[in-house]
């Protein structure tokens, strides 16, 4: 139930509550709790391994297409976020399974600085946002949906780019589809 004034009169005015559905949201809400396994250590490991060199470079390739894996460092990767706040949103995902921060490898963590910086960049160039929101939700209650493995979240930001749908709604209006920012993306890697 919603409470609104009636300016005229200084009245409270109860209103019934609206509902806006986002069926695309069940996947995520119904299978979070369901997944076997960690989602970022699971992601990586294509059928076959990106390290190795097997002249099955197009293989790879199809399989992080799939996944939205846009570069593959030594130590990190980089993903799209596949429910994203803005267009553009990507993360810095290390191979290194850690729930926190200083747990990380220093080559890893160094790594992961460095994609961010680079990724700053990229995002940069390809939205042309006002601002950027960098930043890692680290345990359940700072809101990580993946708590148990750490992971960078970049996204771009432009000034009023919240709105009724995103602040009260809780719907979020992409003007691009996944794959292509997975084109624009990878492009610059």
């Amino acid at each position: 139930m919603k409470i609104d004034w009636d300016l005229g009169t200084s009245v409270m005015v109860f209103r019934p509550m609206d509902f806006i559905f986002t069926p695309w949201r069940y996947t995520y809400v119904t299978s979070v709790e369901s997944t076997v396994g960690c989602v970022f250590c699971t992601l990586p490991q294509s059928q076959n391994d990106p390290h190795k060199n097997d002249g099955r470079k197009d293989d790879r390739r199809k399989d992080d297409e799939q996944a939205l894996i846009v570069h593959r460092g030594q130590y990190c990767f980089v993903i799209l976020n596949a429910y994203p706040y803005t267009s553009g949103h990507t993360m810095v995902v290390p191979y290194e399974h850690v729930d926190q921060l200083q747990k990380l490898s220093a080559p890893a963590a160094q790594e992961m600085m460095a994609l961010t910086q680079n990724l700053e960049g990229v995002l940069r160039e390809v939205y042309h946002p006002d601002g950027l929101n960098l930043g890692m939700n680290l345990g359940k209650a700072a809101g990580a949906g993946v708590a148990g493995h750490i992971h960078m979240h970049i996204l771009p930001r432009w000034i009023a780019d919240v709105n009724f749908m995103g602040a009260i709604g809780e719907t979020r209006m992409l003007p691009e589809d996944l794959q292509t920012t997975y084109k624009r993306i990878r492009a610059k890697f």
